[in-house]
């Protein structure tokens, strides 16, 4: 996790860097806007609120070592949604009080405060609904198991529901170990319930979250200079021939000589997928499990098939689902990691 923290004031900044010792680990940078001694950090000569929408666009989670009224004033211009907005953190100088602001669940504000509070010997002050009664939070337990949130509004529906003390509904595709939260009904007798599948398919309530688990890779290979919406329309078909959701998709995977294909890269952005690229060696040394070979493409490569060994090359143990198929330029294959949820941890 990339922090950003801001001080301002000699005993902020001596907070902050014992705050970054805490957070050993992340990647931590600490600013200072004071006229004292501030050894250690980075000065912040403009203005800060220029330093608070910069540090928006590149931070995980940004920290303010002061009265929580300087931050709240400093982020509000750049509020957008809870769901790509960092973490904010607000930490009194005297590192008494840790506030998680903003993002306490999707951006892992609350989880930091806590982890902050306990190597300072602060209080942490939690004020998300389902946090301080203790219930099952959904957006809590999809960031922390890496599944895609559906929607916004029914995440919201299902923990103002929870909060009410109503019960809601569940569907899994994927199997659950160690039961079900108190909360959540397998039954399925809801209106309104939680549907965790890494299909294409919608779900069975009539208020419905979907969950996907991000738990495929697909492997691709172009020609050069192949564009996105050429690698699209092959992808949106296989995935809809084997009823995978798009949402599903964790990884794209590539030989290295395409690490610079514009195409390629477009694609990947688009679906907010992780990149992988892999050199000649790497994808030829993996053991063979049926790889489909193709001299052609070796005597362009250096590797007798490239779709098919990446995906397995970034996989976690998964298995192939859809084996190299092609059209227009491009080849497809896709693997599926293995899948299991524990919703009592969360």
């Amino acid at each position: 996790m990339k922090i950003r923290m801001i001080a301002f004031s000699r005993r902020g900044c001596v907070l902050a860097q014992k705050i970054c010792e805490t957070l050993d680990g992340h990647d931590c940078e600490i600013y200072s806007k004071t006229s004292s001694d501030a050894e250690g950090t980075i000065k912040v000569d403009g203005p800060a609120t220029a330093w608070t929408e910069e540090s928006f666009k590149v931070s995980d989670a940004i920290i303010f070592i002061g009265a929580t009224a300087i931050a709240v004033r400093y982020i509000a211009p750049f509020l957008k949604s809870k769901t790509s907005d960092p973490a904010v953190i607000s930490v009194d100088e005297m590192g008494k009080f840790v506030i998680p602001l903003l993002s306490g669940h999707i951006g892992g504000a609350n989880d930091l405060a806590e982890k902050i509070s306990e190597g300072i010997g602060a209080v942490p002050i939690i004020t998300t609904a389902t946090d301080i009664h203790g219930r099952f939070s959904v957006d809590s337990f999809a960031v922390k198991n890496n599944l895609h949130i559906g929607s916004m509004s029914a995440a919201k529906d299902i923990s103002s529901q929870i909060v009410d003390d109503k019960k809601v509904g569940l569907v899994s595709d994927v199997p659950i170990l160690n039961g079900v939260p108190p909360e959540l009904d397998l039954n399925g007798n809801e209106d309104t319930g939680i549907f965790i599948s890494y299909c294409a398919s919608k779900g069975p309530f009539k208020r419905t979250l979907k969950l996907t688990p991000r738990c495929h890779v697909l492997g691709i290979g172009c020609r050069r200079g192949v564009p996105a919406d050429r690698i699209e329309v092959l992808v949106d078909e296989t995935l809809k021939k084997e009823n995978i959701s798009i949402k599903s998709v964790r990884a794209v995977a590539s030989i290295d000589l395409k690490n610079d294909e514009p195409g390629l890269k477009e694609f990947t952005d688009k679906i907010k997928a992780e990149s992988l690229f892999f050199s000649s060696d790497e994808l030829g040394s993996l053991p063979d499990i049926g790889f489909t070979a193709s001299e052609r493409v070796k005597t362009v490569t250096g590797v007798d098939n490239v779709c098919e060994r990446a995906a397995y090359a970034a996989s976690k143990n998964g298995a192939m689902v859809v084996k190299k198929t092609s059209k227009d330029g491009v080849t497809l294959a896709v693997i599926r990691e293995p899948v299991c949820l524990d919703l009592m941890r969360w």
